[in-house]
């Protein structure tokens, strides 16, 4: 869907978690990307960083069990539409007993 010449790609800001980043070396927590859905940001992660989108998506694909995604405050999956300037947060789930 990135290739969509008819439509500019919106920049959103994606935030990574620090466990996520540790295993990137160069990435960064704060990062633009052009992106139309969730699934193209992560895309666009995975050309910087390879390995990266497979650290949030599993096989299927869909986002992983431990992982949330959250666009501007709202649960998100893969198919979430992004607007211009879109606040994209990943971040490992907490769990406990």
């Amino acid at each position: 869907m990135l290739d969509d010449p008819s439509r500019a790609i919106p920049a959103v800001v994606v935030t990574l978690p620090a466990a996520l980043v540790n295993l990137f070396p160069g990435s960064v927590r704060r990062v633009e990307v052009s992106a139309y859905t969730v699934r193209d940001a992560l895309e666009a992660l995975d050309l910087r960083w390879p390995g990266m989108r497979d650290r949030v998506c599993d096989s299927r694909p869909a986002i992983r069990r431990h992982i949330n995604v959250f666009v501007e405050g709202e649960r998100a999956s893969l198919d979430t539409r992004l607007s211009p300037g879109a606040e994209v947060v990943v971040m490992t789930a907490i769990s406990g007993g």
